[in-house]
């Protein structure tokens, strides 16, 4: 089915794309949440209408995606592990463990933002990119270093 979407979804298209979804995605969970309409002449007409309102939208959406993207480049995060020997960690270093010390930090993001793409095993530091908004990532320092 196509839609044509009402707001960024991060998995699909930015606000204002023409895109083809399964029919049952779009009729149980696009068209209900108001997150889509469908793709029909009549729609498509309305669209080109709001066109200047949507591009007013993205621009903002990427605006403060950018500022976002400065505040996190640069950031280091400092995460302690317990480590046997080799220097391996007991566990591993996940995506949760990341955004808990972002959020130490004040630093407010999104699980699903962290692409973290295996978890940490070994003591270290490791560059983390965070997906702010589309082809927006800048890259956290993460430091796991040994429990004391």
């Amino acid at each position: 089915m196509r839609v044509i979407l009402k707001e960024t979804i991060e998995s699909l298209g930015i606000i204002g794309s023409e895109i083809e979804v399964k029919n049952g995605y779009a009729r149980n969970y696009l068209l209900p949440q108001k997150k889509a309409v469908s793709a029909t002449p009549q729609n498509r007409k309305l669209l080109e209408q709001e066109k200047t309102k949507v591009e007013l939208q993205i621009a903002k959406e990427r605006g403060i995606a950018e500022e976002m993207a400065k505040r996190l480049e640069g950031v280091s995060v400092t995460i302690p592990a317990k480590v046997h020997e080799e220097d391996r960690l007991y566990g591993s270093v996940t995506v949760r463990e990341v955004l808990d010390a972002l959020l130490k930090q004040e630093i407010q993001v999104e699980r699903r933002m962290i692409l973290l793409k295996e978890p940490i095993k070994s003591l270290g530091t490791y560059q983390v990119p965070i997906r702010v908004y589309k082809e927006v990532e800048p890259e956290i320092t993460v430091e796991v270093v040994p429990e004391s």
